[in-house]
């Protein structure tokens, strides 16, 4: 059974030269990441997919060619595991030219209480969401010093206008944390910018979201694969996407 979309097209296989870009994706398992990996792929980019899941990640690199894709499995919030895992990408490929911080988690989490995620369950999606992202960026900046490379962070449109919950915080941490970023990189050549999508229909979508107007995970790759693509006296600080029919307020 397909899912009807047209298919991307298969890139040629891509040689273990440093005349091949190379791209780091972390929560790359599903949803956005993998996205993005089949976009950068089809783009010629050779990609390290990084995510807990190994089954997972293993059907994506199967999908794409075990010749433009690696695996990595590791845990964004365990600072041994992410900075191990992204020297081992860039010891294996010769350096890393582009990353996108794109794991996260999304639960609904009321302060009064009224429904959703119970408190004790709130610790993951923190974890994940800010100190995933922070301890991602430490690991990765280093090797996009040397490269020159482009640091893309996956951030959300509620982490610009507030919505109730303890989601929105955490995604407006995650702007902050690109801002301090962008701050930290001038003079090292290193670009930053800051995706910050609308509803997307991935399988992390909250129930009562499902109803609204809603983005592919194609719609925010596309917008990945725009910033990378621009040359390299251009700086894209922040792209903000929604689908069609979704308030600016919301």
């Amino acid at each position: 059974m397909t899912s009807g979309k047209p298919a991307l097209p298969r890139a040629n296989p891509l040689k273990p030269t440093r005349n091949r870009r190379t791209l780091l994706i972390t929560g790359a398992s599903g949803g956005v990441g993998s996205a993005v990996a089949r976009h950068a792929v089809a783009a010629g980019y050779r990609t390290a997919l990084l995510a807990r899941g190994a089954d997972k990640l293993a059907a994506i690199v199967d999908e794409v060619g075990p010749a433009a894709a690696v695996a990595v499995s590791a845990d964004v919030t365990d600072w041994i595991a992410v900075s191990k895992a992204v020297d081992g990408v860039a010891e294996r490929l010769g350096g890393i030219d582009g990353a996108v911080i794109n794991a996260g988690i999304a639960l609904s989490a009321s302060f009064f209480g009224h429904g959703g995620a119970d408190p004790d369950e709130w610790q993951s999606m923190v974890l994940t969401n800010v100190l995933g992202t922070a301890l991602s960026a430490r690991a990765v900046l280093p090797r996009l010093e040397e490269s020159g490379g482009h640091l893309v962070i996956m951030g959300s449109v509620s982490g610009r206008i507030m919505r109730p919950g303890l989601y929105s915080a955490t995604k407006w941490a995650v702007s902050a944390l690109a801002a301090s970023v962008r701050a930290e990189a001038v003079g090292t050549g290193v670009r930053v910018t800051v995706i910050q999508p609308g509803v997307i229909d991935t399988g992390i979508l909250r129930d009562e979201l499902r109803q609204r107007p809603m983005l592919d995970p194609d719609d925010v790759a596309r917008a990945v694969m725009f910033v990378l693509d621009q040359p390299p006296t251009v700086d894209v600080n922040e792209i903000v996407l929604r689908p069609v029919g979704q308030p600016a307020d919301c």
